[in-house]
């Protein structure tokens, strides 16, 4: 009886590759038959950047210290299996999130850089594709602008992520249902106005999701990104995103793909900002929550959540001190960038920045801080974030990607299908065997 439920399991999970290298296949290969308990929904949730020691600090971050134990989150909750994310040989084994993109989007490698196109830039299907192919809804939910790398490679195609005009122009023929994120730069007025001919509905401020009740919209409520959730506490912009997107996706009857991004968790990441790394982290948890709550409550909806790679070098304890200080992370009120906006035209900036931070530099840190206000704000930014970094014990390695293995979180049918370890690529594959 194990061995043979052990056949049916490896049946279950064994998909071809690849995907043809057209942008209209519907022939993936995959006998989907033979993979049991379909959900109609997939929520697909990346933490952009989330190594696994980001999931950790996240648990020690978010523990009562009146407990005698440490307690779980929504990520221990959650945690299935690990995945690889190193991109096309030509790239190495450092992916950026373009390639990882596609890679989790497509279930082909291909290289840094790439927006939905395999080695040679010709066009490869994506799970988003491949559902609107079979009338389903499919929507995305982000903190960066909604034309950045990883909602690009699960919506359109291009040979260089850094084309973000072009990239948002082809979003008029992904026939996506809900687009929610940043992003106003890149879309023009002409550009808008051929959306609202396709019956988009536009808005521009979060507040406004309140009046959407049907698909499709388009929502850009930032220039660029929206705000760091430790500098805008109260919009919890992500969360809200989704639940809208859910609601709005949820009308179709033959199901939906949602993707979820916790952009922002990179940017703090590639900053070496560990007070705005926990703030997305604590958002992203939020968001994970009540899409836990959705899959609880419909259980014909799998959620699959992981990290495209790993951002930063990340460490939780540094300088050969064994601790890591949270309540001191906890107690600055602002990203380190805000608190040195801040300083400017500011005659008592010292004693408002001791009350922003929650501690006290000694003299020689209140000396380093006010030479480096000297120099230029972007100083200021690293003086601050340096003197966090020293007196949490926080390290970092790089302040770019780094090849780390990164986690993978399930619920719902098919859950199991990925436990254990898996390429990002198999990620895709599974997803896709998924559909209906």
């Amino acid at each position: 009886m194990i061995l043979k439920k052990a056949i049916l399991l490896v049946c279950a999970v064994k998909i071809m590759l690849p995907l043809t290298a057209t942008a209209n296949t519907t022939d993936t290969d995959i006998n989907i038959q033979q993979v049991p308990n379909r959900p109609k929904n997939i929520i697909i949730m990346i933490g952009d950047g989330m190594g696994p020691g980001y999931t950790s600090a996240y648990r020690y971050y978010q523990d009562n210290p009146n407990t005698e134990e440490v307690e779980e989150t929504v990520f221990d909750r959650l945690l299935v299996g690990m995945a690889s994310t190193y991109p096309a040989r030509v790239s190495g084994y450092v992916t950026d999130s373009a390639a990882s993109a596609t890679a989790l989007s497509s279930g082909i490698k291909t290289y840094n850089g790439a927006i939905g196109v395999d080695e040679h830039k010709n066009p490869i299907s994506s799970i988003m594709q491949i559902a609107k192919q079979k009338g389903m809804s499919t929507g995305v939910a982000v903190k960066s602008q909604v034309n950045h790398a990883t909602p690009a490679g699960f919506l359109t195609h291009n040979e260089s992520r850094k084309n973000y005009v072009a990239i948002a122009e082809s979003y008029l023929d992904t026939d996506t249902d809900v687009i929610l994120g940043g992003g106003q730069r890149y879309f023009s007025d002409e550009l808008i106005s051929k959306f609202k001919e396709k019956d988009y509905q536009y808005i521009t401020e979060l507040s406004q999701l309140d009046n959407i009740e049907k698909p499709k919209v388009l929502g850009l409520f930032a220039d660029k990104a929206l705000p760091l959730a430790i500098d805008d506490k109260t919009s919890n912009s992500l969360k809200r995103e989704t639940q809208k997107a859910l609601s709005l996706l949820s009308q179709n009857p033959k199901g939906f793909v949602l993707l979820v991004e916790a952009s922002l968790i990179d940017w703090g990441g590639h900053d070496n900002d560990i007070v705005s790394a926990m703030g997305e982290m604590e958002e992203f948890a939020n968001t994970i929550e009540v899409v836990e709550q959705y899959v609880r409550e419909h259980s014909d909806t799998l959620v699959v959540i992981t990290a495209d790679h790993n951002t930063g070098g990340f460490s939780i304890g540094a300088n050969g001190v064994y601790a890591w200080n949270t309540k001191l992370i906890k107690g600055v009120s602002a990203s380190p960038k805000r608190l040195a906006q801040n300083t400017k035209d500011d005659p008592n900036w010292q004693q408002n920045m001791i009350n922003s931070l929650g501690f006290t530099p000694d003299s020689h840190e209140l000396q380093a801080l006010a030479t480096a206000k000297g120099e230029s704000t972007k100083a200021l930014t690293t003086a601050i974030k340096q003197l966090i970094d020293q007196k949490s014990n926080t390290g970092w390695t790089s302040g770019g990607h780094t090849g780390v293995d990164v986690q993978v979180f399930a619920e719902g049918p098919g859950a199991n299908l990925f436990r254990g370890h898996q390429d990002n690529t198999d990620i895709a594959k599974k997803m896709i065997s998924r559909l209906p």
